[in-house]
């Protein structure tokens, strides 16, 4: 009898490990990348409290070219986080090449970017009132663009190395700091966009300080190996090719498909705004819901990444469904979580966001949106974390083309009547295409064998 006992215990622990450890790798993601767009979110709240809505829709707008322009190349995060989890070593070699790549990057970017910023912010078609503080805010923010990327490349790697603690304590430590300077900045010094750019510009500098202290203090052999990498002429690429063209191979994939993501919510910004500074304000609050209820699911799809990229390294089929059988009932049992909650919150949510009427009127009405997606979204967020860790970049680059060209493009031009309404219809279609897109691929790929 102690036997059985003993044994129906183990299997139990067995059968519940893999959601112990997704759980165990995803909580501290969940928690630092709502901080992420949490910053997002107190800049609009405090702009949002500000006499006129013009700061809120010239920094929305801001905001949303920024983040086309940096998380462009995002694909410094994610390329790193599959390729470190997938090395049989520390992922040194890998991490130097992404940071090499980002220094290099970002100062390209601030070079060809600044000049062009009049001509980007018309193409979002801010207001005469908000184009001002657009411009002001992005002047500004370009100038941390090579520490911002270099920082996608440290998280990447921490994410790889199944280490989630760092990334909290960066994020989490950065954004307290910007939440700070925001308050101080803005609303004490009054110095609108500008000051929520400046407190943005410092807290991309407090992360990259943040996340190579804690690459040497929790990450030395990484740290000693990255030294001896640069000493060695076989490293560069004018001695060995080969794996810069794999990460350029990889990175290419998701350059192209972090570009259309960006380029879909950043339409999605400009056909809000071409509505007015209320509803381009009242579209701001709720992105940056739907930014936060992102960010969440993604800590989920962040744990798969670095625990599937090592169950091919180690080539491991059980490992493998385990593994993504778990993470998708976590994942779904969250978005759940969050739609109730948007339901039950909405008389509470809305107003810490802006107490102008105008505004909050207009937020209400499109609200029903926004607790509808995360049910729709939740498999795009979780199976991006899959096809991620197994380096299947083209699969990602194939799904987002469809939906952002083939689906949201052509929704938008048959509902562009309803006005904003038909702008969130065809957003929600585009999630929904992302979803059933990969999908299709982990189903057929999974029949196939062809994952190890």
């Amino acid at each position: 009898m102690k036997n059985s006992s003993a044994l129906s215990s183990a299997l139990s622990r067995r059968a519940t490990a893999p959601y112990r450890r997704v759980w165990h790798l995803a909580w501290p993601m969940i928690l630092s990348n709502i901080t992420v767009p949490l910053l997002g979110a107190v800049d609009t709240a405090v702009l949002g409290h500000l006499s006129s809505p013009e700061y809120l829709s010239g920094v929305a707008i801001g905001a949303s070219v920024i983040s086309m322009l940096l998380w462009a190349f995002g694909f410094l995060r994610m390329g790193t986080t599959g390729l470190v989890a997938r090395a049989s070593d520390s992922g040194a070699a890998w991490l130097l090449r992404a940071l090499t790549l980002a220094f290099l990057l970002g100062a390209l970017l601030l070079v060809l970017a600044s000049p062009m910023l009049p001509v980007i912010t018309q193409w979002m078609n801010a207001s005469a009132e908000a184009s001002p503080h657009a411009r002001d805010y992005l002047q500004i923010r370009l100038l941390s663009a090579p520490v911002a990327l270099a920082n996608f490349a440290l998280l990447g790697f921490f994410i790889g190395r199944q280490d989630s603690r760092a990334p909290l304590a960066i994020l989490v430590t950065a954004n307290l700091l910007n939440i700070t300077l925001d308050l101080v900045l803005i609303l004490g010094l009054g110095l609108g966009a500008r000051g929520a750019a400046w407190a943005s510009v410092f807290a991309d500098l407090c992360s990259v300080t943040l996340g190579w202290w804690l690459l040497t203090l929790r990450h030395r052999d990484t740290r000693d190996e990255m030294i001896r990498a640069i000493r060695d002429p076989d490293f560069w690429p004018w001695r060995n090719i080969a794996p810069w063209l794999e990460l350029m191979r990889i990175n290419g994939d998701l350059f192209v498909r972090t570009c259309l993501l960006l380029f879909t919510l950043t339409f999605f910004t400009a056909q809000g705004a071409a509505q007015g500074d209320t509803v381009l304000a009242a579209n701001a609050i709720l992105l940056q819901l739907l930014m936060m209820t992102s960010y969440a699911l993604d800590g989920f799809a962040h744990a798969t990444e670095s625990l599937v990229g090592r169950a091919i390294r180690r080539r491991s089929a059980g490992e493998f469904q385990r593994i993504n059988r778990a993470a998708g009932v976590w994942a779904v049992a969250t978005a759940m979580a969050i739609t109730a909650l948007l339901v039950t919150g909405k008389s509470w949510i809305l107003p810490l966001f802006t107490d102008i009427p105008a505004v909050l009127a207009a937020s209400a009405q499109y609200y029903p949106w926004l607790c509808a997606l995360p049910l729709v979204a939740v498999w795009s967020y979780q199976l991006d974390g899959v096809f991620i860790g197994a380096g299947k970049s083209r699969q990602m680059r194939n799904t987002m083309f469809i939906a952002s060209v083939m689906v949201f493009i052509p929704a938008w031009w048959t509902t562009r009547h309803m006005g904003n309404t038909g702008i969130w219809f065809s957003l929600f279609l585009w999630f929904g295409a992302r979803s059933f897109g990969l999908m299709v691929y982990f189903y057929n790929y999974t029949k196939s064998k062809v994952w190890l």
